[in-house]
């Protein structure tokens, strides 16, 4: 998970790759250059990422491509939420995440979703967690490693690991499938780190 604080260049490419893995299934340099110009997620993504940059000039120049973005997309992820690897945005439009909210790895945001909280610390949520279309996720409540949460739903307490939570109020059950929906999973098999 991401701490509040600035990231070198080298941390910075491995959470870009994640992303851009997570989208395209492919992270070398040449496949997030390409993804940058025709992926909108990946696009977003990279410019997220370089918010944290230790490199002042850097740093600048990205927030103000990600609040152009931002507005272009109808995505609102402040530059200072704590997202962990492999964030996809599956259809990069109208997502609002507070920026109190903790994302784990390889999750997925579908579109229309919020995180948020009225009062408080917004959502903590777990690894390969995937968030379908039109979900509401309101107040700080967990959301355990490898939970599904359907379409629609509106989630105002804790969800289990591997369960489901479909509906309003949101309800969870077992998962007959958990993780099913998180494809490309990083890091990939046989991945080394820094490569």
């Amino acid at each position: 998970m991401l701490a509040r604080h600035r990231l070198s260049l080298r941390e910075i490419s491995e959470y870009i790759r994640s992303d851009c893995y997570r989208s395209t299934g492919n992270y070398d340099a040449l496949g997030v250059f390409r993804a940058l110009f025709v992926n909108r997620s990946v696009n977003y993504c990279f410019w997220y990422r370089l918010c944290r940059a230790r490199f002042f000039l850097l740093r600048f120049v990205a927030k103000r491509m990600h609040n152009m973005l931002s507005r272009r997309y109808s995505i609102q992820i402040q530059w200072d939420t704590e997202i962990g690897y492999g964030l996809f945005l599956g259809h990069h439009m109208c997502v609002v995440v507070n920026s109190t909210a903790q994302l784990g790895d390889n999750v997925n945001l579908s579109q229309f979703t919020t995180i948020g909280a009225n009062e408080g610390r917004a959502a903590v949520i777990g690894s390969s967690v995937y968030i379908g279309p039109g979900v509401s996720i309101i107040g700080n409540v967990r959301i355990g490693d490898g939970a599904t949460i359907g379409a629609g739903a509106v989630v105002t307490r804790d969800v289990e690991a591997y369960h489901t939570a479909v509906g309003s109020p949101a309800r969870g059950a077992p998962s007959k499938e958990p993780c099913k929906y998180i494809q490309n999973p990083w890091p990939p098999s046989g991945y080394v780190a820094g490569n």
